[in-house]
């Protein structure tokens, strides 16, 4: 039986999906960077992350964590120690988010399709 997606389900899938495929885009360039030029993009995007974690707001806490932590890994990527393992973090959670998104896009237009 085709049952009708409440808007609200299709609208939080659609928001979702946009923010992964977005955030994976992001990562996937914040992994190739040059060493210093990701160096301040992760520093950038850590304290973006941080400043979102200290919102009042709940639907902030989250997005700000993965930023933080991307940004985390982003500088920590660049040391020659822990570099390689950071970077397999990076592309794992880049990896991720596109899955995330991708998954989330297809109920989105499923959703979209019950409605018309």
């Amino acid at each position: 039986m085709n049952d009708i997606v409440p808007v609200n389900e299709v609208a939080k899938r659609g928001v979702i999906a946009v923010g992964g495929i977005a955030g994976a885009v992001v990562l996937f360039i914040l992994g190739s960077l040059p060493a210093v030029a990701g160096i301040i993009a992760g520093a950038v995007i850590g304290i973006v992350g941080i400043a979102a974690l200290s919102s009042k707001s709940p639907g902030d806490k989250f997005p700000g964590f993965v930023a933080a932590a991307a940004g985390v890994l982003a500088i920590v990527s660049r040391l020659p120690v822990l570099g390689g393992l950071a970077r397999f973090a990076l592309g794992a959670g880049a990896a991720g988010l596109l899955a995330l998104g991708v998954w989330n896009a297809i109920k989105f237009f499923k959703g979209m399709r019950s409605r018309s």
